[in-house]
């Protein structure tokens, strides 16, 4: 590359493979010894692109059949949105002379007090939570580095043409931009007292440094730039420099060298204005096309696009020439499409190129895995799934595992989204929440707690507690949960001492310290995020052991950890426990936690960045939907668009320029396919620009041509079974006459004769549906409640008949450990009924309470029959009066007469058999007393299943008992001395509960039911 004219400034074209044929080019020219390769330095975009071009020389030098090498010395120097290390190659260039970086949780902590100060110097209220404030500045840190990167200083904001873009906005955009100066302001101010720059700043420092040394002293070994896209101004200038080198040169991927004149000038100004003075990007720049940000860079480095020499190697696995043209056609800017009309077959040609639709994203990982595993069968064919979408990534990886092949997804995952990760989560959810049962129970059953106890042990105590915790929440703190746990240990071995080593794992984070700003109200203490981090990680490392810092996810927790507790304790916001899971989330969401080796070698799957420069024999292109790919363009929250235009950055929609070129260089490979769900979760979902264009390019005749279906019925015939499934029926258990021996309970009796099924569930199979944990109080749970504090007041009230409701209902509420916001909501309005009782008792004074709560059972043909009387008066005249208490509606009449409700009567029926200790007499009087509301907008009514008074509806009085016992008998003969079988959903007009319809696969077989009302619904 010496002795010629002009900058070295090279293209590989798309359907090349850039890394292989970056190889294929440098061992010939730069390799002419055993150590010529070990004197070429080589600059890459990003650590990823190292690694591709490291496999690219193995891939290489394997099919050569060499025996060993040396590779070039590389450096990760190009693009600054991947906040890559500037790499250990430039810092001898003056680095020593060049302030260092400030730490990015450094400053992301410091700018949040920066906030706090500039708010108040504008008088900005109100103001963010701290989580909000923190989110806030890390969106100020994206901005500045944005600026910083153009070469933009903070006074430039208030330049003419800035002033006049933001006299053209909504007033917000000035005060937003008044409070990023502010920020920006004192941030600058904060770095000069530390000697420190940002870590733009200084890579930008880097740059110019190491362009002033190599055009003042150039190196006597080569230096080659490859794959660097990054339009940023210095490190424009540097690439520039390099391509002077004698023997220097800079490779540019996928820059189309045949692309019309004109039609590179529709591109628009890319950063070079027209005239002095006007702005670098205009309006209509295509800042969408694929070549644009190339031509931004070309722009700063002062090279002409004819002055661009083709890189005329190809690489392995190196598509026919006619991709490149295709790929030309299809991203033609809007005037230039035009000519589609008129292209030959050559310039549309898109053989290997096939396009998959499939019903939804689950669909479509299925069928991408199908073709996954298909190609594997080819030898020594490379696969690559290409995806913006991580669901999707995920999904493909899991039906991969069905055939073993393990394919590693080098995007990574969230920090968040790993166990290591989740844990530390939870434990800040049950400090932020108060121990609450829902975060407590998840962390208690993570696959990575207690391991240091016996994981078996400790998750069989686990799971006793969550049994104990199902239901209405409990009060906060360790303290409820004590109690919860002394009832545990009367009937579980081993679990009290289990709970000490649980509490003393996780009191420290409860502990109110006054100094720290605990006041009288009782509230947690608000700690820097350094104290609260140092804090979980003590709690979660007592708990888990060692595992929680095993693994790739252990050790990104473990530099996380140690970043926090180092900068977090020296800048940053105090934090209240409430705030800290949503700050520790997005700060665990921006760290990648990518697989270490060991998946398969031939399968991979990338997000967009790490796809730049990597090639396969088949690349699957799957998410191609608007909004995922390309994304969304996200405008900065600071600085409007037309300031960002005036101050010289690319707009938002400069992303989707680069998501085309990422789909352009994917399109280049041998086979490509391109994938795309017509709905997603949200619902039916709109198909990529880039997909349309493929489309339309294709043209009707040739779509049908390149249209992948194959794995698209596979996928969906792969789950099915052949055939029409059997029809379920409606279930009818008959089970022999020793299992239906049990006894009837007086609130069971309208189940059996209602929905025998779930009698059956219930009585005979023993089936009970638990509460969800912290769940709201249920109808059970406030007639629990109800019931107790009525016995209780009933009880005090035949010793003293002054004795006060209100007192005894928040003793008894205070004793089921209920949660105090739980009690505030529901307290009043049970009072208000509860004390409608004590005045209808205290003014009826012709009716004695004999009975509260008292058990009874009588023998009906054998089966015993048992309940509990809520309350039995005796009448003036010596009868009785049986009185049920509903929290809700009570049943009608019409529900008793046919046999849906006959508790009362089934007490009756034991009172007057003297089933019921101490009472004895006629029961003539059968009433609920409801809690629900009334008529007059209060709480509490009586109301009876008889035709009593002025009433003209309902059972005649002397029916009541003989139509209770009917039907007890009834339901006795069939199903417990009988042999009918225990039919689901026998009657669709019994209002009963829906704790089985799962179990007896109601909805598989209620709509035949439904249409065929008289017969058996097969």
């Amino acid at each position: 590359m010496a002795d010629r004219p002009g900058p070295a400034v090279y293209s590989i074209a798309a359907h090349r493979g850039f890394a292989d044929a970056l190889v294929a080019g440098l061992v010939p020219r730069y390799g002419e010894d055993d150590l010529g390769l070990a004197r070429l330095t080589l600059l890459l975009p990003s650590t990823r692109a190292v690694r591709t071009v490291t496999e690219a020389f193995i891939r290489h030098f394997g099919a050569e059949e060499r025996d060993g090498m040396l590779m070039p010395r590389m450096a990760a120097v190009g693009d600054l949105d991947l906040d890559e290390a500037i790499g250990p190659l430039l810092d001898p260039l003056g680095a020593n002379a060049i302030p260092p970086a400030v730490e990015p949780t450094r400053r992301w902590l410091t700018l949040a007090e920066l906030l706090d100060r500039a708010m108040d110097a504008l008088g900005r209220n109100p103001r963010p939570s701290p989580a909000g404030r923190l989110r806030l500045v890390r969106e100020i840190g994206q901005t500045m580095d944005r600026l910083l990167v153009e070469g933009i200083a903070p006074d430039d904001l208030w330049a003419e043409p800035v002033m006049q873009a933001l006299a053209e906005v909504a007033a917000h955009w000035s005060e937003n931009t008044k409070l990023f100066y502010a920020v920006q302001a004192m941030w600058r101010a904060e770095l000069e007292d530390l000697g420190m720059v940002d870590a733009a700043t200084r890579r930008n420092m880097l740059f110019a440094r190491a362009a002033r040394q190599w055009r003042d002293a150039p190196p006597a070994t080569p230096v080659v730039a490859a794959g660097v896209t990054s339009a940023a101004p210095e490190l424009a200038r540097m690439l520039r420099v390099i391509s002077e080198l004698p023997r220097g040169a800079v490779i540019l991927p996928d820059l189309d060298l045949a692309l019309a004149d004109e039609v590179w000038d529709e591109l628009g100004r890319a950063g070079h204005a027209d005239e002095a003075g006007a702005s670098p990007f205009a309006r209509d720049d295509a800042v969408t096309h694929p070549q644009y940000h190339l031509k931004l860079l070309l722009n700063r480095m002062g090279v002409a696009r004819g002055e661009v020499r083709p890189w005329h190697r190809r690489g392995m696995g190196a598509a026919e020439p006619e991709r490149s043209h295709a790929i030309s056609s299809l991203f033609m800017p809007p005037q230039a499409s035009t000519r589609w009309v008129d292209l030959p077959a050559e310039k549309r040609r898109m053989a290997g190129v096939r396009i998959m639709e499939s019903a939804n994203p689950e669909e479509e990982a299925q069928a991408i895995a199908l073709l996954v595993r298909r190609a594997l069968e080819g030898a020594e064919r490379r696969i690559a799934v290409v995806t913006p979408d991580r669901g999707l990534a995920a999904r493909v990886a899991a039906h991969l595992r069905r055939w073993n092949i393990e394919a590693d997804d080098s995007a990574g995952r969230p920090l968040s989204q790993t166990a290591a990760g989740r844990f530390l989560l939870l434990l800040a959810e049950v400090m932020a929440d108060d121990a609450a049962p829902v975060p407590l129970i998840a962390m208690l059953e993570h696959p990575l707690a207690g391991e240091p106890f016996g994981r078996a042990a400790w998750l069989d105590h686990a799971r006793q507690l969550e049994l104990e915790l199902r239901g209405p929440r409990p009060a906060p703190g360790l303290a409820a949960l004590r109690e919860r746990i002394g009832r545990l240990a009367r009937r579980t071995a081993g679990i009290g001492d289990w709970w000490q080593a649980v509490e003393a794992a996780l009191a420290p984070l409860f502990v109110r310290d006054a100094a720290a700003g605990d006041g009288a109200d009782g509230e947690a203490p608000a700690r820097p995020l350094g104290g609260h981090v140092d804090l979980l990680a003590r709690a979660a490392e007592a708990i888990c052991g060692d595992p929680l810092w095993a693994g790739a996810d252990g050790r990104a927790l473990s530099a996380f950890v140690d970043d926090l507790r180092l900068h977090g304790s020296e800048a940053g916001p105090a934090l209240a426990p409430g705030d800290l899971p949503a700050v520790l989330r997005e700060a665990m969401d921006q760290v990648a936690v990518r697989p270490p080796y060991g998946g398969h070698p031939r399968v991979a799957i990338y997000g967009l960045l790490e796809s730049r420069m990597a090639r396969a024999d088949l690349v699957i292109c799957g998410g191609l939907n608007e909004g995922v790919w390309p994304p969304r363009p996200a405008p900065d929250p600071l600085l409007a668009p037309p300031v960002m235009r005036a101050l010289g950055v690319p707009g938002a929609d400069f992303r989707i320029g680069l998501s085309a070129h990422d789909l352009a260089a994917a399109l280049g490979a041998p086979e490509v396919v391109l994938s795309r769900a017509a709905r997603d979760e949200g619902g039916p979902a709109i198909p990529s620009r880039f997909l349309l264009r493929v489309k339309a390019l294709l043209g009707d005749r040739l779509l049908e041509s390149h249209r992948e279906s194959a794995a698209v019925d596979l996928a969906r015939a792969i789950d099915d079974t052949p055939g029409q499934p059997p029809v379920y029926p409606r279930p009818e258990p008959r089970p022999d006459a020793s299992q239906r021996q049990v006894d009837i309970a007086v609130t069971a009796l309208d189940r059996l004769l209602g929905d025998p099924y779930q009698f059956y569930a219930r009585e005979i199979l023993a089936l009970r549906s638990l509460d969800p944990l912290d769940a709201d109080p249920s109808a059970a749970w406030q007639g629990t409640a109800a019931h107790a504090i009525l016995e209780r007041w009933h009880r005090a009230r035949a010793d003293d008949p002054r004795v006060r409701l209100a007192p005894i209902a928040d003793d008894v509420l205070e004793e089921m450990n209920m949660h105090p916001l739980m009690r505030g909501l529901w307290r009043p309005r049970l009072l208000a009924a509860l004390e409608w009782v004590e005045r209808a008792i205290g003014e009826d004074g012709a009716r004695q309470a004999i009975a509260i709560e008292r058990k009874g059972e009588m023998t009906v043909e054998g089966v015993r029959i048992h309940g509990r009387a809520d309350r039995i008066d005796r009448l003036a005249d010596g009868t009785l009066a049986i009185v049920d208490y509903k929290t809700g509606k009570p049943p009608g009449w019409k529900m008793v007469e046919q046999g849906f409700a006959l508790q009362l009567g089934l007490i009756g029926m034991m009172a007057r058999a003297g089933g019921i200790a101490d009472v004895e007499g006629e029961p003539v009087v059968f009433e609920y007393w409801s809690l629900a509301k009334n008529r007059a907008g209060g709480f509490g009514y009586v109301e009876t299943p008889l035709r009593v008074g002025s009433k003209r509806t309902g059972i005649e009085p002397d029916r009541f008992l003989p139509l209770t016992e009917a039907k007890l008998r009834e339901a006795i003969g069939d199903y417990i001395r009988g042999d009918a079988p225990f039919t689901a959903r026998k009657n669709p007009d019994y209002p009963g509960y829906a704790d089985y319809d799962q179990l007896m696969r109601l909805d598989e077989w209620q709509a035949r039911v439904d249409d065929d009302p008289v017969g058996d619904g097969r």
